[in-house]
This record gives C-alpha cells, structure tokens and sequence, in this order.
C-alpha cells in the first residue's frame, strides 16, 4: 500500500494510506441524517388547516396541535446533539479519508459542485420562482409552498450566520485537517476562513427539504413517502460535497443539518397554526397583478396594528 504525503499551511507534514476507506462512521452519518431525520420530522403533528388548504385534517384536538414544540422535537433534538457530538471525536479522520476513497472521489468529481450550486443560490430562484409564478397565477397552495421554502431558508441562515461568526472555527483546510479543535470566539465575523460551524449549505438543503416535506404533507400526504427520502437524501449529498470540498467537518454538517430542519419544520407549523401573522399577511396577500400593457402593478396589504 503507497502512501501520500500533504502539507498544510503551518508546514506540519504528515502521512496517510492513499487508497484508504472511509470508516464507518462516514455510513453512520449518511444513514441517519439521510433516514432517521425525514423519519422524525415527518411524524410531526399535522399543521391546523387554514385558506391555504384543501380539506381540515382533524379538528378534535385544535389546541394541542397548535403547540410550536412537542416532544418529537425534544426526541429530534437530542438525535442531531448526540450526533453532533460523535462526529467531534471522528472529524479529523473522516475529513482525511472522504477524499482518499476512491469510489466517492468519482462520483463527488461529477456531482458535488452541482448539489451545492442547488441548493445556494439555488434555493432562492426557486423558491422565489415559486412564490411570484403562485401569486400572478392566483395559485395560494404553490405561493405557500414557495414563501415558505424561502421563509424556512433565511431563518436557518440567519441562525447559522450568527454561530458561525460567534464560534470562529476554523475550515479544514486551513489546518489542512489537523485540527477540528480549532475555535476562536468571535473569528468568525473577521475572517471567512473561521465560518466553518455550522455548514449553511447543509443548513439550507435541510431546510428546503423540512419544509417542503411539512407542506407536501398538510397538502399531498399520500405523495410524502415519494418525497421526503429524495429530499432528505438529496439534503445529506449536500453536506457530503461540502466535506468532499474540505469546507467542513462533518460535525459541522450535522449542525448545519439540526438547524435547517428546525428552521423548515418550525416556520411551516408557526405559519399554519397562526395563519393571520403579520408576515404572512404580507408577503402572502399582496397582490401582484398583470396591468394589461406588458407590465403589472403591486398593492400592498398591510396587516393592520
């Protein structure tokens, strides 16, 4: 067995076998972000009904199902910690050996950049895509579904941004991947290179796919089996690319995943369950029409105090 020799930035030189396989932590990672998490955010309780939808799924427990946080969040919660906090231990070898395996080196050549090139900028054309063809259309459930795919992004990146800035860890190739326990409070807002904890690509796939999932199942439940693996499985490749392209420990990835599916899982529940919020009053019914002339008018309808 030959062995590589790579040098970082700090001149440290070391060794690894080059046709080495990924352990199989890298599995147990795929695995469970890609089944146990559509899993469990798809057993949350079904969103009250509104304007939006097509039929009142229950009407027996109104107030319990109103609840913004159940215990299937608690139980979610603590899957993506204990899995955060597995990774730690793991980062440094599985960053090494991601890309020393060959059979993904093939397929993350041909695939990664696309996945990330999906999901950011990606996810905004779309969702935003969705939104004004919903709204000029007259089309509510599609508007709904597109707002609320992008509502669910900017919340994830928004908490992502603020723990990237606030922890400063370092990328892996800055230490060219020997040393995931570096952090620095605040080094995050100074220098692009300490943005590494959370993933906000990952953030934003799992917070595309939370979301659609919870609308595909307010609206189209017999469709959620067909959706929610291709999402939540397109959502881990993404978080896959982005440690193939040395961008982040794969601890990073699991948070960046926690907080994306929160983030898609919680805007579509708060959303439905108060459908009059200020928000959604205006974002959702402004009214966006065609003038007759090639041109088209907007009307603001401001929810009043």
């Amino acid at each position: 067995m030959t062995r590589a020799t790579r040098r970082g930035r700090t001149g440290v030189t070391w060794t690894w076998p080059s046709r080495g396989r990924c352990p199989l932590a890298l599995v147990g990672l795929f695995v469970t972000l890609g089944t146990i998490v559509p899993t469990a955010a798809t057993a949350q309780e079904p969103e009250p009904a509104d304007k939006r939808t097509v039929t009142v799924r229950d009407t027996a427990h109104k107030e319990r199902r109103q609840t913004l946080f159940t215990y299937r969040d608690a139980i979610l919660a603590t899957t993506f910690t204990g899995l955060t906090f597995a990774m730690f231990p793991l980062d440094e070898r599985l960053a090494r050996d991601l890309r020393q395996d060959s059979t993904f080196n093939r397929f993350a050549q041909n695939s990664a950049v696309g996945f990330e090139t999906i999901t950011a900028p990606g996810a905004y054309f779309i969702g935003g895509g969705m939104y004004l063809y919903g709204r000029l259309a007259k089309k509510p459930n599609l508007a709904d579904f597109g707002w609320h795919g992008l509502e669910s992004v900017i919340v994830g990146t928004t908490m992502t941004s603020f723990l990237k800035g606030t922890l400063g860890r370092s990328r892996p190739f800055v230490t060219a991947d020997s040393n995931p326990r570096d952090f620095k409070l605040g080094g995050g807002f100074k220098s692009a290179e300490r943005q590494s904890f959370p993933s906000g690509h990952t953030t934003t796939a799992f917070a595309v796919a939370a979301s659609v999932t919870s609308e595909t199942r307010r609206l189209y439940p017999k469709a959620l089996p067909f959706v929610a693996p291709i999402l939540y499985g397109g959502a881990t490749l993404v978080g896959l690319s982005r440690m193939y392209h040395d961008k982040h420990w794969a601890s990073d990835v699991a948070l960046g995943a926690a907080v994306g599916t929160f983030s898609g899982l919680k805007v579509v529940r708060y959303s439905h369950a108060h459908p009059n919020n200020k928000v959604d009053r205006f974002v959702l019914r402004t009214v966006l029409a065609p003038d007759g002339r090639g041109g088209g008018y907007l009307g603001l309808s401001l929810p009043a105090p």
